[in-house]
């Protein structure tokens, strides 16, 4: 194996991978296959683009999965958790053991993680709690506590609420039918949560809705919100602009980034979540744009870092809420 292929500097890589197993886990299915170039390179949060259909298949995009977990076995492992909704989905939940599959990875900006130890309030919305375990471990490695708060429709759809309930401080479980847990949704909780764990940072990773709210919220107790954005991904390289979402700079001007290499995960108050789906009219770049008096224009494709859209140089706009992490 080659340097390129092991050090977790190179970026992400594109291999054929095998197929280990692919399982129910009740609404959901969880595939894992060996893939030794992305597992080294993983960090919580971070997610692969996948082929799907074979190689005459019409489905042309990549599907993109976060990644739940990675282990040593087989020289790499990686598990990621689907629902199968659409013909890609439900192509990949018919494969078998050795078979092959062809992934890029790990993609995406992952999770920033505090340098000291902090009080954290994980939030998960379906099958969006997936890459909150990996980050779950990483946060222990660094002497935070965990504080799960899982929802969804209906408890077959709640991922993880055994492992919530085994590995973190505390978990709490919403279902909107109260079939598992209490009922109701994630955010009629979340404030007795954060009280509750004294909470000085929230992860999140669900439906947009739920990312909105959960901002919204955490905004009346000064915490900030670290959101992993369920966005359409057609590429996962940054290419298709398919995944564009408004988000605003630390200089206060609004840019188009791309979900894919910018995010999934941005600081939740520079997300303009009642916009997502549209280029707002003060958007950098959108028709009739004007820069503000005394203030020079920004650079086209340019972060308020001042980093080119993408780089990997520097830390975009949703890493300065937590100074100092790794």
């Amino acid at each position: 194996m080659t340097r390129s292929e092991t050090d977790p500097a190179a970026g992400p890589v594109q291999v054929r991978g095998t197929v280990l197993t692919v399982r129910r886990v009740d609404a959901y299915c969880a595939l894992t296959m060996v893939a030794p170039g992305v597992a080294a390179r993983f960090r919580p949060g971070q997610f692969v683009a996948l082929a799907v259909g074979g190689p005459d298949t019409g489905m042309l995009l990549r599907r993109a999965f976060s990644i739940h977990s990675v282990r040593p076995d087989h020289g790499g492992t990686v598990e990621f958790v689907f629902a199968a909704n659409g013909p890609g989905t439900r192509w990949l939940a018919e494969r078998r053991a050795r078979d092959l599959l062809d992934v890029t990875g790990p993609l995406g900006r992952p999770f920033p993680v505090p340098r000291d130890p902090a009080s954290c309030v994980l939030v998960g919305g379906g099958y969006g709690s997936a890459p909150l375990f990996a980050l779950a471990d990483r946060l222990r490695e660094r002497h935070c506590t965990v504080d799960f708060l899982l929802g969804a429709a209906s408890g077959d759809r709640v991922f993880g609420a055994l492992t919530a309930r085994r590995t973190g401080r505390t978990a709490t479980i919403m279902t909107e039918d109260g079939s598992l847990g209490a009922r109701g949704l994630v955010t009629d909780m979340l404030g007795q949560v954060i009280h509750d764990a004294r909470a000085d940072v929230i992860y999140a990773c669900g439906p947009m809705p739920m990312l909105r709210q959960v901002t919204a919220l955490a905004a009346r107790y000064d915490i900030p919100v670290q959101a992993a954005v369920e966005e359409a991904m057609a590429c996962g390289i940054g290419v298709c602009m398919t995944c564009v979402l408004p988000v605003v700079g630390n200089d206060g001007i609004t840019r188009m980034v791309r979900s894919c290499v910018d995010g999934p995960v941005f600081r939740g108050d520079q997300v303009r979540w009642d916009d997502i789906g549209t280029i707002p009219f003060d958007a950098f770049g959108a028709p009739g744009w004007e820069s503000r008096p005394g203030r020079a224009a920004p650079a086209a494709g340019r972060l308020a870092s001042g980093r080119p859209a993408g780089d990997g140089r520097a830390g975009p706009p949703h890493q300065q809420h937590l100074p100092g992490r790794q």
